[in-house]
């Protein structure tokens, strides 16, 4: 299997828009020696706080929102699409159910204390910098309220600096 090799943030020459909107991605954070994950399509990359961060968010009833809350870091891995297939099933399940990952037969590996997927094509190792809740109040087209939280379960807006960026080679 390839090795990953660590790039600068600003050496990354994907899409992001790709990457995340129709590839999608895994967070993955652990806490306690537990970890989890699950795949998510909405996010971003840029600067913020003159520092490279990512953003994510999440909805409160997300196991994995637990670990991220609960962890300084997490992990964002984007993989090839002969692993859609995974992608489905880890966001499909939740972790509190089964053991997912280890169902997937993917992976982990660690930066640090930061778990990712060996198997992924690229890592973003990440800490976390910023976090706050979405409210019903602060959107200015209110039909994006209506149209994504009918149920009132507004997700956190978390923004995390970028420790690392790994590809493969």
């Amino acid at each position: 299997m390839n090795e990953f090799k660590e790039i600068r943030p600003e050496e990354l020459d994907k899409n992001a828009f790709q990457l995340i909107g129709s590839d999608w991605m895994l967070i993955t954070a652990e806490n306690d020696k537990k970890l989890n994950t699950m795949t998510a399509s909405w996010g971003g990359l840029g600067v913020m706080f003159g520092k490279n961060v990512v953003y994510i968010v999440l909805r409160p009833s997300r196991y994995t929102k637990e670990f991220v809350d609960n962890s300084d870091t997490f992990s964002l891995t984007f993989f090839d699409e002969n692993y859609r297939k995974q992608l489905c099933y880890l966001g499909a399940v939740s972790g509190r159910d089964e053991d997912k990952i280890s169902e997937s037969k993917l992976s982990i590996k660690h930066s640090g204390d930061t778990p990712y997927f060996e198997e992924a094509n690229t890592a973003i190792i990440c800490k976390k910098i910023y976090a706050q809740d979405f409210k019903p109040e602060c959107f200015i087209d209110t039909q994006l309220d209506e149209k994504w939280f009918p149920e009132n379960d507004y997700h956190t807006f978390y923004i995390a600096e970028i420790e690392k960026v790994l590809i493969k080679e």
